[in-house]
């Protein structure tokens, strides 16, 4: 009998815990579950103040709700899951399960990648192109961008999925990861993965380069532009919109860039996990963070908000003992 087993034939598979370690299982369990929490929670305020305040009806505003929903999706493939293993003694998978998180992870990790270049080319045409930004960014260029991030993160995340089909696994079915993630199946794979390393490589990084090429061009312009500005507020200003995208570009080619584009692991197990946390579970936490603190609108609309819903609450609210 042959002990390859096809991955569509696979019964299960069994995740790694962050540690092993018993008593730090309950206090992972309640920092992450805080940690997902509050993801939920600023990542909703943030959808939710821009659909429902009329001043956060513009491009960058759209671009940011469709990052914010990103992060809402990718926190909840990931760390729900975790959190299970991390209270129950079990880490068994099955494979339609483990598939299934692989093509989310992918989809939604491309998606941002691609979203990201999209934001840099709206602060490009707004910083750069002012006099012309409403007519060149309007409604149906946004939709029709977002819909093409979507559509490519789609297309791509299917792509690996059906490489992933046709992996063989024999022995070792433990995946060194808390959630299955690519390099992990491909570490503990018998079969041949030069196909899918080609995907990865050459279209993954075609994709990921120009994206992030697109991106550096649009900034090379736009510091170009801000050196040509006389006073210092107007060139603060123009920090102040450019800095927070920076910084989630930074963390998120930074971390993908050691996850999917380097070579094969080489048991460097505990080093890949700490990444993994870091672009699957902290990067959309500190997304809306970065993006909100700092912005003087989103703070105007959250006050504005909290003061309606004041004003709405029964005058017997306010008549505490």
């Amino acid at each position: 009998m042959d002990t390859n087993i096809v991955m569509r034939n696979q019964t299960d598979f069994f995740l790694s815990r962050l540690s092993d370690i018993s008593d730090l299982q309950l206090p992972l369990f309640l920092i992450f579950l805080l940690i997902y929490l509050l993801t939920k929670i600023w990542n909703l305020l943030i959808i939710v103040l821009i659909v429902t305040d009329s001043h956060l009806h513009v491009p960058m505003y759209f671009f940011l709700g469709n990052l914010a929903g990103l992060d809402l999706c990718c926190s909840s493939v990931t760390i729900p899951r975790m959190l299970f293993d991390l209270h129950n003694k079990s880490r068994k998978i099955t494979a339609t399960d483990c598939i299934t998180q692989v093509f989310f992870v992918i989809f939604f990790a491309s998606s941002e990648a691609f979203l990201l270049s999209a934001m840099s080319y709206d602060r490009y045409t707004a910083i750069c192109q002012p006099l012309h930004y409403i007519q060149i960014m309007n409604w149906k260029v946004c939709v029709q961008l977002s819909s093409t991030v979507w559509c490519l993160g789609f297309t791509y995340s299917f792509a690996n999925t059906l490489c992933v089909l046709r992996l063989s696994f024999c022995g070792s079915h433990i995946i060194e990861s808390f959630f299955c993630d690519l390099p992990q199946l491909f570490h503990i794979s018998c079969s041949d993965i030069y196909l899918n390393i080609l995907l990865i490589f050459l279209i993954g990084g075609l994709l990921a380069s120009g994206s992030l090429i697109l991106t550096i061009l649009s900034y090379v312009y736009i510091f170009k532009t801000v050196l040509k500005i006389q006073t210092k507020s107007n060139r603060s200003k123009v920090y102040s919109t450019c800095t927070p995208h920076l910084t989630v570009v930074f963390m998120f080619y930074c971390s993908s860039l050691f996850t999917y584009f380097r070579p094969s692991p080489n048991q460097r197990f505990a080093a890949d996990k700490v990444v993994s946390v870091f672009y699957t579970i902290i990067v959309p936490l500190l997304n809306p963070l970065i993006y909100s603190l700092r912005n003087k609108d989103f703070r105007a609309a959250f006050h504005k908000k909290i003061y309606r819903n004041m004003h709405h609450l029964p005058p017997e609210i306010y008549n505490l003992p």
